[in-house]
């Protein structure tokens, strides 16, 4: 098949995924298998071959990345049940003066929170965050709404262990270390940068509070100032089920917060809460570390793979928590977390079928005359890819997954690391987050904007946080 004609069936198929998903409301999932499917046909594969390819696609993902999004979400699951989340955020709320709260708390959400599910973490976080607004000043609201609209979304694409990354990682065989630690390099300067920028913004002409800020509703209806926002968990709750007619994803949260009532005399140091979790994200960093030193052996090679490093902090996370909480709470949070891990292996699955016809259809040879891997176009075209993908379709996870699929065949063919073509997928993938987004209408109710004003949080806010992480991504291309 002519090349031309190659290009324009792969165009054709993700089209028809994004029509499918966008206008039919046919399930992601469903669209991409569909997708991949037609596409596989369209490119002579043949209906053993294409199907073949599918399954084929499907189980190197799960091979990859199945087990290490299962332990990372439950982790997190676990981690809100103890009400870690709330204590850390709320401590970083006291410390941190005015000006550094916004950085603390950004860097805290988008870099070191990321097994937690994103609906729960801004369920968890935005009433703690809501009652410190006002001690930043007139534009408090707009500061902290972009703030965490800005680490929400980064983390989940560009650090580990946030689903989408995971999934990246697997699909173009990154190594687990090596994307934590160049996703670490992205993910800090993205944020202070995007933050910094937002905030000049916002006060300078951007914001205007009598058509961005409204009364935040409390359980009842009635209008709350945000001095006077709830910060007790079961306040928070209700607050999070207000939220579910804004789009939320109900059954997520089967309990909103996941804190009870706290166990007098078993509440541990925050550093023991996550001192599992720190520790695992250290074993697979130090194993990165020292095989690029040539100083790995069998027993740090065993400890620092990945889904070794991660049950050990699943398994740690897990006997904290039975100390603190219980038994009974410890089993239902697992019980919460495989029913969110199902839904993301699914469609982490998809993706990669996804991915494996377009290779299969031989777009790495093709676009692999185009490009060459001491140029940027590759490192672009993934990212504008991902933001078009978005844009139309409203998912991270789908516009990342897809986007890094279709160019996941150019790296071997010119020699371009394929961590690279992760970040850049991630980084696309969050350009312009708008109402199709759980999280758009979740930071729209429960910190007090308009939609006007969400617009410009959260819209525009994960947008220049997108195009800094992509420029993060070339200046690390120029040394890898």
């Amino acid at each position: 098949m002519e090349d031309w004609l190659i290009l324009t069936v792969t165009g054709v198929a993700i089209l028809a995924i994004v029509l499918m998903i966008v206008k039919l409301r046919i399930n992601p999932v469903v669209a991409l298998v569909v997708g991949a499917a037609g596409l596989g046909l369209a490119t002579g594969m043949g209906a053993g071959g294409t199907t073949e390819t599918l399954m084929q696609g499907f189980g190197d993902i799960m091979l990859e990345v199945g087990l290490l999004i299962a332990w990372g979400v439950l982790m997190g699951s676990i981690l809100n049940e103890t009400g870690a989340i709330r204590r850390l955020v709320d401590h970083l709320l006291r410390v941190f003066g005015p000006r550094g709260v916004p950085y603390a708390l950004g860097l805290t959400l988008g870099a070191g929170l990321q097994s937690i599910f994103l609906d729960v973490l801004l369920v968890m976080s935005a009433p703690l965050a809501r009652r410190i607004a006002p001690h930043l000043g007139k534009y408090g609201t707009a500061k902290i709404a972009t703030t965490m609209a800005i680490s929400l979304e980064c983390g989940i694409v560009l650090m580990v262990p946030g689903v989408a990354t995971l999934a990246l990682a697997g699909l173009l065989s990154v190594p687990l270390g090596k994307m934590l630690i160049f996703g670490l390099t992205v993910i800090v300067p993205t944020i202070i940068i995007s933050i910094t920028i937002m905030n000049f913004l916002l006060t300078h002409g951007l914001w205007k509070a009598d058509q961005d800020e409204q009364p935040v509703a409390d359980d009842d209806g009635t209008a709350v100032a945000a001095e006077e926002a709830p910060s007790e968990p079961v306040q928070a709750a209700a607050v999070g089920e207000k939220a579910t007619s804004q789009g939320t994803k109900v059954g997520l949260l089967p309990h909103p917060v996941g804190q009870g009532k706290r166990s007098p005399g078993k509440e541990p140091p925050l550093l023991l809460l996550f001192a599992p979790m720190l520790l695992a994200l250290v074993l697979i960093a130090a194993g990165a570390i020292l095989e690029m030193v040539g100083l790995a052996s069998p027993v740090t090679d065993f400890l620092a793979a990945p889904v070794i490093a991660l049950l050990i902090g699943l398994l740690g996370t897990s006997a904290v928590a039975r100390y603190t909480i219980g038994r009974a709470r410890v089993e239902q949070a697992v019980v919460s977390g495989f029913r969110e891990s199902g839904q993301i292996l699914i469609l982490t699955g998809a993706g990669g079928s996804l991915a494996a016809v377009v290779a299969a259809s031989g777009m790495g040879d093709i676009l692999g005359k185009y490009f060459t891997a001491g140029s940027f176009a590759p490192l672009l075209t993934v990212w504008f890819i991902a933001a078009v993908l978005h844009i139309a379709v409203g998912s991270v996870s789908i516009s990342a997954i897809t986007a890094a699929g279709l160019l996941a065949p150019v790296a071997p063919q010119i020699g371009l690391d394929p961590v690279l073509i992760a970040l850049a997928a991630g980084a696309g993938s969050l350009f312009l987050v708008h109402v199709t987004s759980n999280t758009f209408w979740l930071l729209q109710s429960m910190l007090g904007q308009t939609t006007k004003g969400t617009l410009k949080t959260c819209s525009l806010g994960v947008s220049v946080a997108s195009v800094v992480a992509l420029g993060c991504t070339l200046v690390l291309g120029l040394f890898i």
